[in-house]
């Protein structure tokens, strides 16, 4: 990764808590400040949010055109992201990340060229750059196919990794481990506090809460996932998923991404209002039907705002995502033939509410009933 200091952490949410708690201590009794990025995912937003910033969203227009082929558009709007630090006071942004891939925009990759220009535009209001590295290793796969076919893995997450000041890492994702994480900085002034947040919660900086199993495990992993073989062949499990689901009519985020297929559960389900929760319906009908386990990504997970209001969310998606070195064609077969069960008899499927809830991280332990 090429950081100064690379701090291990039990996972990637545990990194993100000591990276904002650090930096709202670091602010107490200043205005509210925000953190943009192309698109917060649930634990990094709410972390964010809990220590009292604003997260703020810019994802790529093309996101939002579904049926749309473009290969990366998990990028960062640049032009809103520009006028955002334009107009915003540089003492209310403590930093700025970028999510690769974009994972909660259909785990879509961001190109190496909307990297580069988003770290420029954060250099040039002096705001440090953070990325979200959660599905690095897959976000290169797309960009060696598209962008820098003559680079190795390793040189392309050299680069990438070079166009930033630290990072949060869950190793679940691109470590290819059951447990661990990293944050990293370049920030010999964050150093003191952040490690200190870490002893609090997580343990010695030398091992942060794993094992020394799961240390050596998660150094493995990183060079295992950066195999151009291994990489190949996990988009292409995305890719016969995809093609299969075309081929049966089912609606779903396309291209497919890194790590996931995401079903369009909002044309999926049509008939359902989006506060009847369309995603999380689904969800629940492939687990019923087929005990497929999946997540909804819609407005069960972002509707609720931190005032307590809700508000539909931008899409209604349900993620099937693949765990790597688990499944054989056949689990997939299956589950395809699941969703094609489901898709026949979707007029059947109503909608749902929430019986209960937590204040935060609702999609983690709400309980819900058929409407």
């Amino acid at each position: 990764m090429g950081f100064r200091f690379v701090i291990p952490t039990h996972q990637g949410r545990a990194a993100e808590r000591i990276l904002f708690s650090v930096l709202a201590a670091q602010r107490k009794g200043k205005p509210k400040a925000s953190i943009p990025n192309n698109s917060h995912f649930d634990t990094t937003r709410v972390n964010a949010e809990a220590m009292g910033f604003e997260a703020v969203d810019f994802p790529c227009e093309e996101y939002f055109d579904f049926k749309s082929r473009f290969p990366f558009k998990g990028n960062m709007n640049l032009q809103k992201l520009a006028s955002f630090l334009e107009s915003t006071p540089k003492d209310q942004i403590p930093l700025g990340f970028c999510t690769i891939t974009n994972n909660s925009c259909g785990g879509q990759p961001v190109s190496f060229e909307n990297l580069t220009q988003v770290s420029k535009l954060y250099r040039k209001f002096k705001v440090p750059f953070y990325l979200d590295a959660c599905r690095f290793a897959e976000n290169i796969a797309f960009i060696r196919e598209y962008e820098l076919p003559s680079f190795s893995p390793i040189e392309i997450a050299r680069k990438i990794f070079a166009l930033a000041d630290g990072c949060t890492f869950s190793a679940k994702k691109d470590g290819i481990v059951n447990i661990g994480g990293i944050l990293a900085t370049n920030d010999a002034n964050l150093l003191p506090d952040l490690t200190a947040e870490l002893i609090l919660s997580e343990g010695f900086p030398t091992y942060g809460g794993l094992a020394g199993r799961d240390l050596a495990a998660m150094a493995q992993g990183l060079k295992e996932v950066l195999e151009p073989d291994y990489l190949s062949y996990r988009i292409a499990v995305m890719r016969y998923m995809a093609n299969r689901l075309e081929e049966m009519g089912v609606p779903y985020l396309k291209p497919a991404g890194g790590h996931a297929i995401y079903l369009d559960a909002r044309t999926f389900l049509s008939h359902l209002k989006w506060n009847q929760y369309p995603g999380q319906a689904l969800a629940l009908s492939l687990y019923v039907e087929g005990g497929i386990r999946s997540c909804e990504i819609g407005s069960v997970m972002f509707g609720r705002k931190p005032d307590g209001s809700e508000a539909a969310h931008s899409a209604e998606l349900v993620r099937l995502a693949i765990p790597r070195r688990v499944y054989t064609q056949s689990h997939m077969d299956y589950v395809l033939e699941v969703i094609g069960y489901v898709h026949a008899r979707k007029q059947e499927i109503a909608g749902v509410q929430i019986a209960s809830e937590p204040k935060r991280l609702r999609h983690f332990s709400a309980e819900f009933q058929w409407s």
